[in-house]
């Protein structure tokens, strides 16, 4: 062969990749936001409340509440003193966390979020994003609040795990082998939805996947790629959130759901999701959801351990827009959310009846 023919040798790698950019070291970032002793104590003290609740030692009920996602940093702080001071009037029956979700998966295209694009124009600029997720979290502890959120790409949680007190594995991800090992490695509870299509098996089989330990490839705190190697979490709670075919609150469900875990060995407990295919996506049925959950709680449903709300300042949604004179404050970018009288409301009723 002659040296211009071995010369020619075409490309086979990355010829569909734009761009490759250097991202800052977990343990860089962790230690420009550093936790302090104030911040680390409430999400210590959370996670243990919250495994309190999921063992049955705790007999209050779980209130995940917030934004579907974080997109304002300044609204967020607002709703977050909002709901510190709410929860601090219902703590002797409500454990109130906050939802803080940065990550959204896509069914096709769309904003992922605030970690993903901060700026919401499609810069994508991750490190600027992974800065800001981790200093609000830091803030929403320090105000003495719990924080929970979803983790949609494995490689997140090690730049901002150690603020979380409830962790959630999506209804898109939930069959992911990648993310049923990354929850065997988390630090907190897990939560784990059913999948789009409504099965609760998928979810089920994610928590017996997650209890067990695990070796495989991630990075480590300075960027690293390594070989992770799990213990195996067992705190994994069922979330349903309903599918396709409809919503699956029903006590008929609730039914099947606790024979479905008690039968894979697992504890029957369960949190419904209010919003999503629960809700048809429409939030002003949310309420109906969670006061027909509540009754079921009252009856009896011990399995039943809490329930999550999609809420923010103001009702409703608007499109995504780079331009932020262009949004409303207080108001969702991707799914509606009920607004903040209603929230208070619904978690003040709750207290009242519980």
């Amino acid at each position: 062969m002659s040296p211009t023919a071995a010369s020619a040798t075409p490309a086979t790698s990355n010829l569909r990749i734009r761009s490759l950019e250097p991202l800052i070291p977990p343990a860089r970032l962790m230690g420009l936001l550093p936790l302090d002793e104030a911040a680390a104590t409430t999400i210590v003290a959370g996670r243990r409340a919250v495994e309190q609740v999921l063992g049955g030692h705790d007999p209050r009920v779980l209130a995940v509440v917030g934004p579907c996602s974080i997109h304002d940093l300044e609204a967020a702080r607002d709703y977050a003193g909002r709901l510190k001071a709410l929860a601090d009037r219902v703590a002797d029956r409500l454990l109130v966390v906050m939802r803080v979700y940065f990550e959204k998966p896509r069914t096709t295209v769309g904003w992922k979020g605030l970690i993903n694009d901060p700026h919401i124009d499609d810069s994508f600029d991750v490190g600027t994003g992974l800065r800001l997720a981790r200093g609000l979290l830091i803030e929403v502890a320090r105000m003495g609040l719990f924080s929970a959120t979803e983790f949609l790409e494995p490689i997140t949680p090690q730049y901002i795990a150690d603020t979380i007190v409830l962790g959630a594995i999506g209804a898109r991800t939930t069959e992911s082998p990648t993310h049923r090992q990354m929850a065997s490695g988390l630090s907190m509870p897990v939560g784990f939805k059913n999948s789009t299509d409504g099965s609760l098996q998928a979810a089920i089989d994610a928590m017996q996947s997650a209890r067990a330990a695990h070796s495989f490839l991630g990075i480590d705190n300075e960027g690293g790629t390594c070989v992770v190697s799990t213990t195996g979490n067992p705190w994994g709670v069922l979330m349903l959130r309903g599918g396709r075919s409809g919503s699956n609150y029903s006590a008929e469900v609730m039914h099947d759901a606790r024979a479905r875990l008690e039968a894979a060995g697992l504890p029957a407990r369960i949190i419904v999701d209010c919003s999503h295919a629960n809700s048809g996506k429409d939030p002003r049925r949310q309420s109906v959801v969670w006061r027909d959950v509540l009754e079921q709680r009252l009856g009896g449903d011990r399995s039943i351990v809490g329930m999550m709300l999609e809420s923010n300042i103001h009702p409703g949604s608007q499109p995504a827009a780079s331009d932020r004179a262009a949004l409303r404050y207080g108001v969702s970018i991707t799914d509606a959310c009920i607004g903040w009288e209603e929230t208070e409301e619904l978690l003040l009723e709750a207290h009242a009846r519980l």
